[in-house]
């Protein structure tokens, strides 16, 4: 029996340093049946040199490259268009997959009868060392609560195509991949289930928006506004509402990893 095809797009800027660990998180998974889809947006450093011998050894890995810089957001849309598997997962360059994160995501989907799926992920320092916090997946995630705040961490989110089509990101600077998801859980109708088990790293950088408020309000506004095409007015509200679940209820789903 063939099983489903995952297409990971992964999206390139200036990422030499990180994107080699990154790939062979890919490679190393043990659901095998993937394709991982590169796309350079007009980097000025050496990432296509450091990645070019991956492409040659591996013919599951393609690479796309962008002649001017796009963003993130046309970058992995261009990613997406490119795509032909049945399912599309989300991996930036800086992150890290445990070797069973697919596998164990899509026998999860198969039990579960969901269109997306998510997991808990590990928060990890510029140097790859862990800062023992964990962020936990919700295990049911309706799109009321999505709308509230973004619960689904972009490393660990993964659709199936076959039912929802290919879900594409707005044009957005940041907070893109939220949209995504809420696009997502629109057209399915259906809550997304969350894996409890960590099977993904993040890596936390000194300069994030989280780090900085000003950006973090501006930013989710235009998620509402922009994205979801709501009024001025609604866009106020929901920032609000955001507000409050962001600092404080949100922050009951990071816990002490050595808690786990």
């Amino acid at each position: 029996m063939l099983r489903p095809l995952i297409s990971i797009i992964m999206p390139l800027f200036n990422s030499e340093a990180y994107v080699l660990e990154s790939i062979n998180s890919v490679i190393n998974q043990t659901y095998e049946n993937w394709e991982l889809i590169l796309i350079d947006d007009a980097s000025t450093d050496n990432t296509i040199n450091t990645i070019k011998d991956f492409i040659l050894k591996n013919e599951n890995i393609k690479l796309l490259t962008n002649k001017v810089n796009l963003g993130a957001a046309l970058t992995r849309n261009k990613g997406i268009d490119a795509s032909i598997g049945d399912y599309i997962a989300f991996l930036d360059p800086d992150d890290l997959w445990k070797p069973q994160k697919l596998e164990k995501q899509l026998v999860f989907m198969s039990k579960q009868n969901c269109d997306v799926c998510y997991c808990s992920y590990e928060l990890i320092n510029q140097k790859g060392d862990s800062i023992n916090k964990t962020v936990l997946a919700l295990n049911e995630l309706s799109f009321s609560k999505l709308l509230k705040s973004n619960y689904i961490g972009n490393l660990t989110g993964i659709y199936n195509v076959g039912v929802l089509g290919k879900i594409k990101s707005p044009n957005l600077r940041k907070r893109q991949d939220w949209a995504l998801w809420l696009k997502a859980l629109k057209m399915s109708g259906k809550p997304a289930k969350g894996i409890q088990e960590s099977l993904a790293y993040y890596r936390v950088h000194k300069n994030s928006i989280s780090s900085n408020k000003f950006k973090l309000i501006k930013y989710n506004y235009w998620v509402y506004k922009k994205g979801l095409k709501f009024s001025s007015i609604k866009s106020l509200y929901f920032m609000l509402i955001f507000l409050k679940e962001h600092f404080f209820i949100k922050p009951h789903q990071i816990i002490s990893t050595n808690k786990i």
